[in-house]
């Protein structure tokens, strides 16, 4: 819970001054993404748990903890499948719903390609956090002979949007600041489309 409550403090603190213009339009899709993202690998892992072993008592090819984060995303398993289906996704999504905001609510929306590769690049930070995390929790979680389902999710969806937050802050804060620095932070670039 108080993940998701120091989100909500960074979202109250910069959503009122004007380098953050726009952050409240693209903060449910980052957070929202991220989160569901997350959720859907958790219960993957869970699902794959329950057919291969017993509550308590990993299967003896997980039987570490703390996984080499290659092992998470780079192997042959299922589960390092999913995670590498899961982050494939992400940039095309985004793209897809930054398209969607821009036609909505064009004047809010930072206009400017360094925009777009940082926020992507959180993004991307965001989810690939969130999967490898999701890996340990269930892990974890599965040898307290505890349900993943219900344990996991919820913290790790209130940490997507405690990071989905912060990164995107970051994306603003960065955007502003270069903008500033080359002297462009009054105009704006032509609105022919998304970036």
């Amino acid at each position: 819970m108080w993940r998701s409550n120091l989100g909500g403090l960074i979202l109250n603190k910069t959503i009122s001054k004007h380098e953050y213009q726009g952050m409240a339009v693209f903060t449910p899709i980052i957070c929202g993404v991220g989160g569901n993202l997350v959720a859907i690998q958790t219960s993957r892992i869970s699902t794959y748990l329950h057919m291969w072993g017993t509550p308590g008592v990993l299967p003896l090819w997980m039987k570490q903890f703390w996984p080499n984060p290659c092992s998470t995303f780079c192997t042959s398993e299922i589960n390092s499948i999913s995670a590498r289906v899961l982050l494939s996704l992400v940039v095309p999504g985004h793209l897809i719903f930054f398209h969607i905001i821009y036609l909505v609510e064009g004047h809010l929306v930072p206009n400017s390609k360094i925009f777009v590769v940082f926020y992507l690049l959180a993004s991307l930070i965001q989810v690939t956090i969130l999967l490898y995390l999701a890996e340990v929790m269930v892990r974890l979680t599965w040898h307290q002979a505890l349900d993943p389902d219900n344990h996991c999710i919820p913290y790790l969806t209130g940490l997507g949007d405690l990071l989905g937050t912060g990164l995107l802050t970051l994306c603003f804060l960065m955007n502003w600041l270069l903008r500033s620095e080359a002297g462009l932070d009054g105009f704006s670039e032509p609105a022919s489309g998304p970036p």
